[in-house]
């Protein structure tokens, strides 16, 4: 795979992989690699997150940590260049885990998040004309996510969204769902999903895949297990990292297409699409 979201790729498995040799939690480094993902504009997170069908960029985020289940997300929020670490801070320096809309975008602006110039005039169609275009909006994706293990065997999960094309205000996805678009759990693994979010809600797939492998079953079976299940109940599409507390991992999806990799410090990173 060559291409600049190839290379993003490449250069943030390094990244993610240096800090964990360095000693960093796995929550420093899903929360760092994620951040680079947002800020290149080469994906549908941050600065390339998608527009809605009123012409504004919204994003949902969200990031989990295995040791003692703490979580936080953030949906529907504006102007940001990364909304994974404010779902990192109101993890971190609320009681809650999720925070939506104007709220969410006015916690980002009181800590002081970086803030985005991108601009584009609103659209004004109407409402009932958007209910008509959100239909054909159903296979396009672009969420970014990651998985990390440290030494101390501790697991994170996190994923960063613009949505889908041609959504409607006010939907949202998986992403910052805990259970649903990420879920991290030391005595499981953890998950970190993509796909069409309204599906992985239905079946919450993130929680189903760690607890298939908290019953011992490998990542690559828990995952194509259930995401069998996913297209056969639901007609779903769906991509999942998966990695278990042991190190083993899994890179599985029922999409047409699914860009990751992963690196062992060895040669180079493997990115395939």
């Amino acid at each position: 795979m060559t291409s600049p979201q190839a290379a993003c790729l490449r250069a943030v498995l390094q990244l993610g992989y240096h800090l964990l040799d360095r000693g960093s939690s796995a929550l420093v480094a899903v929360e760092q690699t994620i951040r680079v993902l947002e800020r290149s504009g080469l994906f549908n997170a941050g600065k390339g997150a998608h527009l809605q069908l009123d012409g504004v960029r919204r994003m949902d985020a969200s990031i989990m940590e295995g040791d003692s289940l703490r979580a936080g997300a953030v949906a529907s929020i504006e102007g940001t260049v990364y909304p994974i670490s404010v779902a990192r801070c109101v993890m971190e320096e609320t009681d809650h885990v999720l925070l939506v809309g104007p709220m969410a975008t006015k916690f980002a602006r009181y800590f002081k998040m970086e803030r985005h110039g991108l601009r584009t005039p609103p659209r004004r169609l109407p409402y009932g004309t958007m209910l008509k275009q959100i239909r054909s909006a159903r296979n396009q994706h672009g969420t970014v996510g990651a998985v990390a293990l440290d030494r101390t065997g501790t697991v994170a999960a996190g994923a960063s969204t613009g949505g889908i094309d041609l959504m409607l205000p006010g939907r949202v996805g998986d992403t910052p769902i805990i259970g649903c678009g990420v879920y991290a759990d030391n005595e499981a693994g953890a998950v970190s999903m993509t796909g069409w979010g309204e599906s992985i809600i239905r079946l919450a797939v993130a929680k189903e895949i760690c607890d298939r492998l908290a019953q011992g079953t490998a990542p690559a079976t828990a995952a194509r297990v259930v995401l069998k299940r996913l297209v056969t109940r639901v007609q779903g599409a769906a991509g999942a990292l998966v990695l278990g507390p042991n190190g083993r991992f899994a890179i599985e999806h029922v999409t047409p297409h699914m860009a990751a990799g992963w690196w062992d410090g060895r040669s180079e990173p493997t990115v395939r699409d």
